[in-house]
């Protein structure tokens, strides 16, 4: 019945031999699938997956039958391969992840490059999504968009200036983090210590039984998963929301930039002055000096 729906809505839509589908599937809850994405798993000729077991328990949950190419990243570079191979023989396939959208923070982007490269149509199927659910439960009204950095590196040193690098960033935008259990606690920690009045939203085991969303400021994140064991446990997404934005003039010059400029020009020439304070402040070195000029003739 339900793969009859899924060809109602969505069988008068192209369906291309030759072409890869990048298909998106449920995070957590088999209901988020969407009837494009079964009407599509239906009708190509292999499913590269993540991990096999896992694409055959969601078809099998839905009564579909495919056959599976592991492609994952210990093998992207040989299955991506035997994939175009497929594709050049004029079969159709779809690439999906063990949960949400492939390529982002998961194997495929190599095969969806490789693909268009080799001329072949890449399809997108938009679906479930944790780093964009998290988004819409965080609420952060301020933020202008947001800035996806998944993952963050497991090595020390390299871990902590790329944290530091994304949390100093003061363009409005939210950031969304992946992280795993045994890493929550210490990130909880490192963005406690960087910058304890960030507001941040906690997002844990979303779609799941168990899903809990709490937002507070990161100073206080640290306590919360310590108080219970079990809030450690699971995925997580996190949102570090915006900082309010600074507050910029018509003429483009940010207000720090401004005053930056005016303190330089009791000490230093013109040029010198709108040089340097564009190297202070990141704002523009041209409409910096445009300013010191209207400044002088005024």
């Amino acid at each position: 019945m339900l793969q009859r729906a899924a060809a109602a809505a969505a069988g008068h839509q192209r369906f291309e031999a030759g072409a890869l589908y990048v298909v998106a599937t449920p995070i957590g809850n088999l209901a988020d699938i969407t009837l494009r994405a079964l009407h599509v798993l239906t009708r190509v000729d292999a499913v590269a997956a993540e991990d096999t077991r896992v694409a055959a328990a969601l078809l099998a949950h839905y009564g579909i039958h495919k056959p599976l190419v592991a492609l994952h990243a210990h093998n992207e570079r040989a299955a991506t391969a035997a994939v175009l191979e497929r594709l050049a023989r004029g079969e159709s396939v779809a690439l999906v992840s063990d949960a949400g959208t492939p390529a982002v923070s998961d194997p495929g982007a190599v095969l969806v490059a490789e693909a268009a490269a080799a001329g072949r149509r890449v399809v997108p199927l938009p679906g479930a999504s944790s780093a964009l659910a998290a988004l819409a439960a965080a609420g952060d009204a301020r933020a202008s968009g947001f800035r996806f950095a998944g993952f963050l590196p497991a090595r020390g040193a390299e871990r902590q200036a790329t944290l530091r690098a994304l949390l100093d960033a003061d363009d409005g935008l939210a950031l969304v983090l992946f992280e795993a259990p045994h890493r929550i606690e210490a990130l909880a920690a490192e963005l406690a210590g960087h910058d304890a009045d960030r507001t941040l939203t906690l997002a844990r085991e979303l779609t799941k039984q168990f899903e809990s969303i709490v937002t507070m400021p990161a100073r206080e994140l640290p306590a919360w998963l310590g108080a219970d064991a079990h809030r450690r446990r699971g995925e997580f997404v996190l949102v570090v929301h915006s900082r309010a934005a600074r507050p910029v003039a018509a003429d483009g010059v940010p207000e720090a930039a401004r005053h930056a400029l005016q303190v330089l020009l009791r000490e230093l020439p013109l040029k010198q002055a709108a040089a340097l304070a564009a190297e202070i402040s990141g704002a523009s070195r041209k409409a910096l000096y445009a300013l010191a000029l209207a400044r002088r003739r005024e």
